[in-house]
């Protein structure tokens, strides 16, 4: 009984002096948290508050913010034209880079998942238009590879081909732009090879030895048992889809008869070039609010065609 009862004082004892120090340790974290979370408030959470706000106002940056409710939002969609071209090419955008984008990813993926002699140094090469492939430098060079007497055009004259104007003409300046999207194809493709490598090489042996051949083992191993990675792959390119802008302003400055004229492009010319800034902040919540709405239905309706193995 006695050890009993010096126990439970032991326990106790070490019950205190665990909570006396708990109190000092949380001071500690939120000492080394507090620039982030000074951060958090002032550059993130504070300007998301405001532009909420904004979007309520007719702001033009020289005078104060005047209320007037819902007049943003009552004229992007019932008067503004730009609005739904912009939307519009955005989406199409989206759907011709972001299929492209996967199927070269994967493509790439498979190769470089092979074990071959340097392995290491092809996955850097081809990573490598991912690091680079966002910035001006690089747009203004596709902007000079599909100029009418660009690299391009001269590569088809070589076979007899005359090129077309890429980036002046409606029907070729936004595929044009969505294979610069897909160029960049290499966070996607490093993430497939990291999915391909944690697919268990038995299931391969015992499919090889039941007979089946390589297109059933990839549609049949291969896709099913990656398909978490494609699905977050695919949710990453629609994201990303969205908030394009770099190529939209440096190669085609909203393309012909406003082809290209991407959604962040248009967000941006009402906010610094016209200067209404209310409702371009009224803009940024619509395209905030969509692509939760998207990500939504595709988390609702694609995650059905995901295998995880839990």
């Amino acid at each position: 009984m006695a050890v009993a009862t010096t126990t439970k004082a032991n326990v106790k004892e070490k019950g205190e002096a665990a909570k006396a120090v708990r109190p000092r340790n949380e001071k500690v974290a939120y000492l080394f948290l507090s620039p982030w979370m000074f951060g958090l408030v002032v550059f993130s959470l504070g300007p998301i508050l405001v532009s909420l706000y904004l979007s309520f106002t007719n702001y033009n940056l020289l005078q104060p913010p005047r209320w007037i409710g819902l007049e943003n939002y009552v004229h992007m969609f019932t008067q503004s034209q730009l609005f739904s071209t912009s939307l519009v090419d955005t989406l199409e955008y989206i759907l011709i880079s972001v299929p492209i984008k996967m199927v070269v990813a994967l493509a790439i993926a498979l190769l470089l998942s092979l074990e071959v002699k340097g392995i290491g140094v092809y996955r850097t090469v081809y990573y490598v238009p991912s690091l680079i492939g966002t910035s001006v430098a690089v747009a203004y060079l596709w902007q000079q590879m599909f100029g009418p007497d660009g690299l391009i055009n001269k590569g088809l004259a070589l076979v007899g081909i005359h090129g077309p104007n890429w980036l002046a003409e409606p029907r070729t300046a936004l595929f044009t732009l969505a294979m610069l999207q897909a160029w960049q194809f290499g966070s996607a493709m490093m993430i497939f090879v990291a999915g391909l490598k944690q697919i268990p090489e038995s299931l391969y042996e015992a499919a090889i030895v039941d007979g089946a051949g390589r297109l059933y083992r990839f549609f049949r191993i291969t896709i099913p048992m990656l398909s978490p990675v494609i699905f977050f792959n695919l949710i990453m390119s629609i994201i990303n889809g969205f908030t394009q802008f770099t190529q939209g302003y440096i190669v085609t400055d909203g393309g012909p008869l406003n082809a290209t004229l991407f959604f962040a492009l248009y967000l941006y010319e009402e906010a610094f070039n016209f200067q209404n800034m209310g409702y371009a902040s009224a803009l940024a919540w619509f395209l905030l609010v969509l692509v939760g709405v998207l990500t939504f239905l595709v988390f609702r309706f694609g995650s059905r065609y995901v295998y995880y193995e839990s």
